[in-house]
């Protein structure tokens, strides 16, 4: 079982940055990846960054170039650093974790970031 909580999220202008942190709740060496996703008003949830535990890393196009993931093993942190924000990051986001051994997904309760033009 693992525990996620996101943080970081808030009102920003567009062109402005915001860095949202997912802590888990026990020792992420060995989850297989960790990820964001966001889900805006009436759309579906969708992907914006993975990274696994071996550093590999993979963006949504529209997030490329401005959105970073990282993870920091030693404090049981995954980061996404979002740079040049727009209107259309407007969402919740929320962390995932992936376990693929017992195939078990984590979420967390999601951080709203609002991004005004």
């Amino acid at each position: 079982q693992v525990q996620l909580v996101e943080s970081g999220g808030g009102l920003v202008q567009a062109g402005g940055s915001l860095r949202l942190s997912c802590a888990a709740s026990r020792s992420i060496f060995s989850i297989n990846a960790m990820g964001w996703y966001r889900q805006a008003p009436g759309k579906q949830r969708e992907l914006v960054a993975t990274i696994t535990s071996g550093g590999r890393t993979n963006y949504a196009d529209s997030v490329k170039g401005r959105f970073t993931i990282s993870r920091d093993n030693a404090k049981n942190t995954v980061h996404l650093q979002m740079s040049s924000l727009k209107p259309e990051d407007t969402a919740v986001y929320y962390c995932n974790a992936a376990v693929l051994a017992v195939s078990a997904y984590y979420w967390g309760q999601g951080t709203q970031v609002t991004v005004s033009s």
